[in-house]
C-alpha cells in the first residue's frame, strides 16, 4: 500500500467515524466497516427505526483505487463528505463522484475517472 493510500485511508476513516458517531437515534447503529486489502470504505445503517420499521442501508461508501483515487460510491446523506475530504487535505483532482454519470462529473469541480 502506497504511502498516499494510507494517508487516505486515515482521513476517510476518521470523516466516517465522526459522521458515524453523530447518529441521534439509540434503535439504530451507524456501524464503519473497513476492508482495508481491497480499500472499502463505509457506513452501515441498521437497526429498528421504528417498532415496526427495521433499516439496514448503506449511508456511506467509499473505494479507494491503487492508482489512489477515491471514488465515493454512495452518499445517502445530506452531508457533503467531500468537501470534508478536501479540507483534510485531500486534492478535488483525487475525488471521484462515482454514483454520478461522467457527464455531471465533468461540471463537478472533481475528478472524472
Amino acid at each position: 500500500m502506497t504511502n498516499k493510500i494510507k494517508k487516505y485511508e486515515k482521513i476517510i476513516l476518521a470523516v466516517l467515524a465522526e459522521i458515524a458517531a453523530t447518529n441521534p437515534n439509540d434503535n439504530v447503529q451507524d456501524i464503519v466497516i473497513a476492508d482495508k486489502e481491497k480499500h472499502h470504505y463505509q457506513i452501515l445503517h441498521t437497526g429498528w427505526f421504528t417498532p415496526e420499521r427495521f433499516v439496514y442501508q448503506v449511508i456511506i461508501h467509499f473505494k479507494i483505487e491503487e492508482t489512489g483515487k477515491i471514488w465515493l460510491l454512495a452518499n445517502n446523506t445530506d452531508n457533503p463528505i467531500t468537501e470534508e475530504l478536501v479540507r483534510r487535505g485531500i486534492p478535488p483532482s483525487e475525488i471521484v463522484i462515482g454514483f454520478q454519470p461522467p457527464i455531471f462529473r465533468s461540471v463537478s469541480g472533481y475528478a472524472i475517472n
